[in-house]
């Protein structure tokens, strides 16, 4: 399964997300459940860091990635981190045994 973690402030505000796990949904190369998630997870990564430049954390493993966005730059990736938000809460509600999108506070 994949884990979806999106980071936020008290204040609710999205400042990153942690992406763990395989979904497990069909053979390597041929899971679309990971391509979807692995495809927006990394042109929102890529975005961030390349398009708007923002002050980043960014680690990236075999099945895993870890996006934090610095609190100064946050407000510049809300909607970019939102938008991430709704397309994986839609994944989740189309494979709900192989995907899980939860919010964690930092």
């Amino acid at each position: 399964m994949i884990l979806v973690r999106f980071l936020s402030e008290a204040s609710g505000n999205l400042i990153g997300f942690v992406i763990e796990g395989h979904a497990g949904y069909a053979d390597p190369g041929e899971d679309i459940v990971c391509a979807a998630v692995s495809s927006v997870a990394y042109m929102t990564a890529n975005t961030i860091t390349e398009i708007i430049k923002a002050d980043t954390e960014v680690a990236v493993e075999d099945g895993m990635m870890f996006v934090k966005v610095a609190a100064g730059d946050a407000l510049r990736c809300r909607d970019l981190l939102t938008g991430l938000k709704l397309h994986l809460i839609g994944i989740e509600e189309q494979y709900p045994d192989r995907i899980q999108v939860n919010y964690l506070e930092v």
